[in-house]
């Protein structure tokens, strides 16, 4: 028997594919198209088994798919801009492009090993001008279009890193890079107007059928839509107050107003700010709340706190009562009007805050079918639904009437308004750091702020640049922000904050339908052609920020009379991580799975040392824990096709998945089954009385439907277990068949696998003496008469309980039915001597005794 050597053999079918430009695609409007996408990577330098699953997953799909008779389009780039090149660079003393050039060829490289059927001659970088000079024009485009302004704001920065970040990339007060806790600072920002489009981003998503449901609510939530008021406190003559002024707020409940007991403010507010100038104490309250965290979770979590302005507020129907006015750090400048009127009695954040500070807790919602006398709120908020109570003319209304009916009076008083909010904010993209796109506009002190002219463009990064300095150094630079203004002619300054990186990934999936063009971002007609993106593939912690991103995008390029759509991705999956168990030494240190050894009564040491080394749980892949495995070495020791099966066969696709050696070790098994499979069809002579084929035929016929089904429901794991069932049959029985006949089944189980395990399929098909490539095979048809089911299960019940089950012939006679089903020793049991009343008969599913 040949031994199958998966090392020469997947290099010489990757140069085979590679030769034949087999996978290289053009528009073709004769043939259905498919676009299959996995979120490109950063180029770090060394891919991980995260990038394997991801990968193996979109190959899977993008295989099956052009099988299947579809024009696939498959392209691979690199998410190439960022800060941590800018800081390896530093770290390494080199330049962020080269160090992100080596990388992406190692990447590239590492990549090729899988076997993957990428269309290579529409690589793309982010970092390369030839890329970012389309995106400086989009931007000058979504300027022109009103889609883009510059405003003075408080915005997220991170002292580690230096830089500016959106409200998406705070996670838990934190930079989702850095992990350093978020402050706020005052700066010249440039946003671009997501919010323009956030009732249509909302909507969408019910449009949506093919993205998880979890993905879809995360996004609808950081929309967040509400109704409510703006309703309108005046001020009144104590403190710092001025007889006239009014305090303005944003509420989803005006029907709790009768319960408010304070309001209080963002610490950067207006009213605040100008309190805090003439306040040291205030001042001092407002700094230590910037130092905050700012996402909603952390506010939530940390102790509420108030400072005491001395100002009042009149309540809008209690002319007797006033409310004290807090700046509070739970408040967020950036959602509604920064103020807010606290109801303790029904809001957590706002009981815990008067508890704190000995405010009036009233009741204004009583539940059902509660007696309102015996009605108290101790340490919790009620926050369910009811009816107002100790509300003046709302008394007995539900919650619902009680919002509209109390909206409608406040309009009528001239003291309110209703209105539609979003949790959603403009998106922030300057970021004051150099490995980025520039931001293509020119600062004059004459004509203030210019586009740079299309003719200039790309204005691109200088390669001399000093990363020691403090702050942004594209402002340090001595010679490249001095530019002439294009409208006066006169000294000025470019700016010199960079894009948000976001920026580049909101449009790269467009770029990819026509990667050459050089005077614009891509063709209409291509685009046309190839988008949505038919099937995207990529991580659950993209679910925000970088999905709804390239939504708005889609929106804006179709404004500017690029696009024709308006969402980018017809399909999502959300993979699940890889996960490997955990091992620590007797010091508590982590441990590389492979510095461990089992010893022969089962106990873990070191391999070096035989030290006890502990194994803890199964978590995901980790350098801090240390628990990561290499996939070079993988794929040199097993193959790649035996890294993709193990992939694709341990779990679903958007669940985690637990690496394991035995798991793989099994995973190369199968591989040299299916290997011996094709040798023994060659090497095996024919019997002089083959064997009755027709069993076989039949059960790779239900195979290739069962597969067919599973591959078009992302089922992968379920697929590979369908095949391995086939194998179990075939190595029994296919060597009695004749040449012929094992040539025919194992043709069709060569198609079969071939998405899975690539490389192997090749081989496969070559040595069986086919001709060609198995990649360019049509994907096997399932003939029918094979599929028709001869005999059903049937459950047998007795007064509507499951007794036992029978298998009969398919549509067999009802008497006969019931003949079996009353010869159940289960049944008969039941029936305890009755006869029965009556059988019911539901044809080849259900026979219910009645007795």
């Amino acid at each position: 028997m040949t031994r199958y050597n998966q090392k020469t053999t997947e290099q010489k079918w990757q140069r085979a594919w590679a030769e034949n430009r087999t996978f290289e695609v053009a528009e073709d409007p004769s043939k259905p198209k498919y676009y299959v996408l996995e979120m490109f990577p950063y180029p770090s330098g060394r891919i991980h088994m995260g990038h394997v699953r991801n990968y193996t997953l979109g190959d899977m799909v993008a295989r099956y798919k052009r099988a299947k008779g579809f024009n696939v389009l498959h392209p691979m780039g690199w998410d190439a801009f960022g800060l941590p090149a800018e800081n390896a660079a530093i770290e390494n003393d080199t330049h962020p492009a080269k160090w992100t050039r080596e990388n992406i060829a190692t990447m590239r490289e590492q990549l090729k090993t899988m076997g993957l059927s990428y269309d290579w001659s529409r690589e793309i970088s982010t970092c390369e001008p030839e890329y970012y000079k389309h995106e400086q024009r989009m931007f000058l485009e979504f300027l022109e279009n009103d889609l883009v302004y510059r405003k003075e704001s408080w915005v997220n920065w991170d002292p580690v890193d230096n830089t500016v970040l959106a409200n998406e990339q705070v996670i838990d007060g934190k930079g989702w890079r850095t992990g350093a806790p978020v402050e706020k600072r005052k700066l010249a920002q440039w946003f671009l107007k997501i919010t323009h489009f956030a009732e249509e981003l909302k909507d969408d998503l019910a449009e949506l059928e093919r993205w998880p449901d979890k993905v879809r609510i995360m996004q609808e939530n950081w929309i967040g839509r509400s109704e409510g008021a703006y309703v309108r406190f005046p001020v009144l003559g104590q403190g710092s107050g001025k007889d006239g002024e009014q305090l303005e707020v944003y509420t989803t409940r005006p029907d709790t107003l009768y319960g408010a007991s304070f309001c209080a403010l963002a610490a950067n507010h207006p009213m605040t700010q100008a309190l805090a100038a003439a306040n040291p104490a205030l001042a001092a309250f407002v700094a230590e709340c910037n130092r905050m965290g700012t996402s909603e979770a952390e506010l939530e979590r940390a102790e509420k706190k108030g400072f005491d302005t001395g100002l009042r507020v009149g309540h809008p129907f209690l002319n007797d009562l006033e409310l004290p006015v807090y700046v509070a750090n739970f408040v967020l400048m950036e959602y509604g009007t920064g103020a807010i009127f606290g109801c303790p009695a029904h809001d957590q954040r706002d009981l815990d805050f008067a508890r704190k500070y000995d405010l009036r807790v009233v009741p204004v919602v009583c539940p059902p079918d509660t007696d309102l006398a015996a009605f108290e709120i101790g340490t919790e908020a009620y926050v369910g639904d009811g009816k107002l109570v100790n509300s003046g003319f709302l008394d007995g209304l539900d919650v619902a009437t009680g919002i509209t009916t109390v909206i409608d009076k406040l309009v009528d008083m001239g003291q309110g308004e209703r209105a539609i909010n979003y949790r959603l904010r403009d998106w922030g993209v300057s970021r004051q750091r150099y490995w980025g796109c520039p931001i293509p506009v020119i600062h004059c002190t004459d004509c203030g702020v210019q586009p740079v002219p299309i003719a200039d463009l790309p204005v691109a990064l200088p390669e001399d640049v000093d990363l020691s300095v403090a702050g942004n150094p594209l402002d340090a630079h001595p010679t490249w922000k001095h530019t002439t203004c294009p409208h006066c002619g006169k000294p000025a300054e470019r700016e010199t904050d960079t894009f948000d990186t976001f920026f580049e990934s909101s449009w790269y999936f467009a770029r990819f339908a026509s990667p050459h063009v050089e005077d614009i971002g891509f063709t209409r007609e291509a685009a046309g052609y190839w988008l949505p993106v038919d099937q995207y593939i990529g991580g659950i912690e993209h679910a925000v920020l970088h999905l709804l991103y390239s939504r708005f995008f889609t929106r804006a390029l179709k404004v500017c009379g690029y696009l024709d759509i308006k969402e980018p991705f017809a399909g999502l999956l959300t993979q699940g991580m890889v996960c490997h168990a955990t091992y620590r030494d007797d010091a508590g240190k982590w441990m590389f799975p492979n510095d461990v050894a089992e010893t022969d009564d089962g106990k873990l040491v070191h391999k070096s040392t035989g030290a006890p080394v502990t194994k803890g749980r199964s978590e995901k892949m980790s350098k801090s824990k240390r628990n990561v495995v290499d996939p070079e070495e993988i794929i040199a020791t097993y193959g790649a096709d035996t890294a993709r099966l193990f992939m694709l066969s341990d779990s679903p696709p958007d669940r985690d998945l637990d690496w394991t050696e035995a798991g793989i070790e099994g995973a190369w098994r199968y591989v040299n089954r299916l290997w011996r499979l094709a040798d023994t069809a060659v090497s095996e002579p024919e019997p002089a009385d083959a064997a009755d084929a027709e069993p076989l035929r039949a059960a790779l016929h239900k195979t290739v439907a069962g597969v067919t089904g599973d591959l078009d429901k992302f089922h992968f794991n379920k697929a590979v277990a369908r095949v391995r069932e086939l194998t179990n049959s075939l190595e029994q029985d296919l060597v009695n068949l004749s040449d012929a006949e094992r040539r025919e089944i194992l043709a069709a189980l060569v198609c079969l696998v071939s998405p899975m395990m690539p490389h192997l399929s090749e081989e496969m098909w070559h040595h069986l003496g086919f001709d060609g490539l198995v990649a360019d095979q049509p994907w096997p048809e399932a003939d029918a008469k094979y599929l028709v089911e001869e005999t059903v299960t049937v459950a047998v019940q007795v007064n509507g309980k499951l007794r036992g089950t029978i298998d009969l012939t398919k549509d067999c006679p009802q008497d006969e039915a019931e003949s079996q089903a009353l010869q159940v020793e289960n049944v008969v049991a039941a029936m305890a001597g009755k006869a029965p009343k009556k059988v019911i008969v539901v044809p080849n599913r259900i026979v219910n005794v009645v007795v």
